[in-house]
């Protein structure tokens, strides 16, 4: 077994997979932490199918896909922001408005498309073992712009848990709010690639709800989410190598175990 690995481990689409998993497992169970927290597990699923009409409206154009629907997600990640805190709406409903939206105008821009939508099904399944060098560069690139945004976790973690005191004692509550929603498409999109739309919000939402199970505080809520994130992909990936599965798949599956065991944990903690 050993000897397979370490083999696996030699091939450059194997290492580019695992390097790209690690990036986004580790930003999107940061940002996971806040989702969470917040009742915003429908988040992830929306943006993520968001990020379909992104990729459709760049096919349609005959442009990378990626460079479209980043700012096509972000756009609808700050909407959804300004809708609701303008409105009486709930976010689950706006997030629920601008979802449909998005997948409406996906569905008319694929429409328009001649031919054959090859990045369209790779985005709706995503395949984490066919990274490309530019899908690698773009996941470095969320997880460094993740790292740099940590000095804002305090601020967010206050509005999180007590949004009000953190408005009355002068915190930018709002532009924070419509920065981390922008942060979250953005790793959204790139996760989407990688292991697919369908599956894109258990990587938001397994390993941060693990971590809230197991955690009494909430920077240890997010060390630990951050680790079963990463954990989840280097465990999955291997698993998938040995059993022949699906890659992405068996990530999320790793993480649903992970997340019985937290669950089995705090429970005995409790008796």
């Amino acid at each position: 077994m050993h000897s397979a690995l370490a083999e696996a481990l030699g091939m450059p689409f194997v290492q580019r997979a695992l390097c790209a998993g690690l990036c986004i497992g580790a930003a999107t169970s940061y940002y996971g932490v806040f989702v969470v927290q917040r009742g915003l597990a429908f988040l992830g699923d929306g943006l993520a199918h968001s990020a379909l009409g992104g990729v459709a409206l760049a096919l349609l154009l005959g442009q990378q896909p990626l460079w479209i629907a980043v700012p096509f997600t972000v756009l609808v990640a700050l909407g959804i922001t300004w809708v609701t805190e303008r409105t009486r709406l709930g976010a689950d409903t706006t997030i629920g408005v601008f979802f449909a939206l998005s997948m409406a105008l996906g569905i008319v821009f694929l429409s328009l498309k001649q031919g054959y939508a090859a990045d369209a099904i790779a985005y709706l399944f995503g395949s984490i073992l066919a990274v490309s060098r530019a899908d690698l560069w773009a996941a470095g690139a969320v997880a460094l712009i993740t790292a740099a945004a940590t000095p804002r976790w305090g601020a967010w973690a206050y509005a999180s848990f007590d949004r009000e005191s953190a408005l009355a004692d002068g915190l930018a509550v709002r532009r924070d709010d419509y920065l981390l929603s922008a942060l979250i498409a953005v790793a959204v999109v790139v996760a989407a690639k990688v292991v697919g739309i369908v599956l894109l919000s258990s990587f938001l939402v397994i390993p941060a709800a693990a971590a809230r199970l197991l955690a009494r505080r909430f920077s240890t809520m997010t060390i630990l989410s951050v680790s079963i994130g990463v954990l989840s992909v280097l465990a999955g990936l291997a698993a998938s190598y040995m059993l022949n599965l699906p890659s992405g798949a068996t990530i999320i599956l790793t993480q649903t175990v992970l997340f019985a065991l937290a669950w089995a944990m705090s429970a005995w903690r409790r008796a």
